[in-house]
């Protein structure tokens, strides 16, 4: 994880971030936004709140290392303010906008899977995914997992996915599913959103989640060698840190599965590679503001970027080698980003979680709610051919509507300007795009 300067307001991890305000105002030109239909839960004085309030949100604690070199987690979670979802929410409704509360809420108050469907074309697709496996690895264990995976589901409408009727499985490192590692409360925040995200995009597939038992790059990367022993095709990875010279070889040990689409979160600290993103091997996932617009597709989305200190990660590698299928000229090694999703946490998902904190709905933001978003689309693509690299397929379908190409905001300063800043085509913050469909994920 960089570390931003001593004077940085976002020096610590825990602090309380303040995004722009996530306002649309084009009329909806769709029904069925936010699916899940509920009363609204705002008190009166909540109801009384400007639908321009300003969304805050803080670092999950996971985002700031337990130990030195460990890697960090790439969510945050949101404590006030008025969300896209609840804006365009009340936009359709006629009701006040509800403003989310520090705690859990009655209700979500973030994009549902409807919504994330309906965004990168996949309301079809999503009907698909049956048989595939969806790995997740994190950190250390969240004991309440399997339930907080059924409620999200369960809400939504979402087929039962348990450990039961197997389709749901959590294992350690090693593949026990007895000797886990020791719980965590806010590596627990992560999986929730990781396993939520998954379950959103891919409903119909399996899910497996491997819990390393620290957060260095060695138990991480063994968790990932776990999950595609254990049969996995498509694996999610929402956390990074600052690159190495051993990146070389800890691509070798564990990131080297040809025919498994392993997608890596992008970062959350604004320019800058990191690694395992920044792997020849992984598709690097970074992150957009995603909101309801007047256009045909319904949505509109710029890059993810807050201050200089925060936004979805892009770059040029200090070590990677440049993989043969990417061939833009700014980074004589390897480029991120590949692809990306929705990140920004003023446009946030909703994650249901109860590990540690009042149990309930809560929005969440980060590029670890882009990487399992990708690694569901990839298994709505279907099973990558062997020997395969599934970074590469995006490229196959550059400039192609199977991607909806982002073409405006930037993440920083930099010397080569498609590195941070959005344009026609391919750049760094965003790749080639966000999904329209499977076909840029289908090898």
């Amino acid at each position: 994880m960089r570390t931003p300067p001593s004077n940085s307001p976002h020096t610590s991890g825990r602090r309380r971030r303040i995004g722009a305000a996530a306002a649309t105002t084009a009329a909806l030109l769709f029904a069925g936004l936010g699916t899940a239909t509920h009363a609204d839960a705002a008190t009166p004085a909540q109801a009384t709140k400007s639908a321009s309030a300003k969304v805050t949100w803080t670092a999950t604690p996971c985002a700031t290392p337990k130990h030195k070199g460990e890697l960090a987690c790439h969510s945050f979670r949101v404590t006030g303010g008025v969300t896209a979802f609840e804006k365009a929410r009340a936009q359709r409704t006629g009701e006040s906008a509800r403003v989310t509360p520090k705690a859990a809420a009655a209700d979500p108050t973030g994009y549902g899977p409807s919504d994330l469907q309906d965004a990168y074309g996949l309301t079809s697709a999503a009907a698909g995914g049956s048989g595939e496996t969806i790995a997740i690895v994190d950190a250390y264990d969240d004991p309440n997992a399997a339930a907080d995976l059924a409620k999200y589901r369960s809400h939504y409408g979402l087929p039962s996915c348990t450990t039961a009727n197997g389709c749901f499985k959590k294992v350690g490192q090693t593949g026990s599913t007895t000797s886990l590692p020791t719980a965590d409360s806010g590596w627990a925040e992560e999986e929730s959103l990781d396993l939520d995200m998954a379950s959103a995009v891919c409903p119909n597939c399996n899910i497996l989640l491997v819990e390393a038992k620290s957060a260095s790059t060695a138990n991480l990367g063994t968790a990932v060698n776990e999950a595609v022993k254990l049969g996995a095709k498509y694996v999610s990875n929402s956390y990074g840190g600052s690159e190495s010279s051993s990146d070389s070889t800890y691509d070798s040990s564990y990131f080297n599965h040809p025919g498994v689409a392993i997608t890596v979160s992008a970062g959350d600290e604004g320019y800058g590679a990191e690694y395992p993103a920044a792997s020849k091997y992984v598709t690097a996932v970074g992150g957009t503001a995603l909101k309801t617009s007047s256009t045909t597709r319904g949505w509109t989305e710029t890059v993810w970027n807050t201050s200089s200190t925060e936004g979805t990660g892009s770059g040029c590698s200090s070590y990677d080698a440049k993989p043969s299928w990417q061939t833009d000229t700014g980074c004589a090694r390897r480029t991120v980003a590949d692809v990306s999703a929705v990140a920004d946490p003023a446009t946030g998902v909703s994650v249901y979680d109860s590990y540690g904190v009042t149990a309930g709905w809560y929005t969440f933001g980060g590029t670890s709610a882009s990487a399992p978003i990708i690694a569901g689309v990839y298994a709505l693509a279907g099973t990558p051919s062997s020997g395969s690299y599934p970074a590469e397929f995006p490229y196959r379908a550059a400039g192609t509507s199977a991607l909806n190409d982002v073409i405006s905001g930037s993440n920083g300063s930099c010397s080569t300007g498609y590195l941070c800043t959005a344009a026609s085509g391919y750049d760094g913050p965003t790749g080639w795009g966000t999904p329209e469909g499977t076909d840029a994920f289908t090898g």
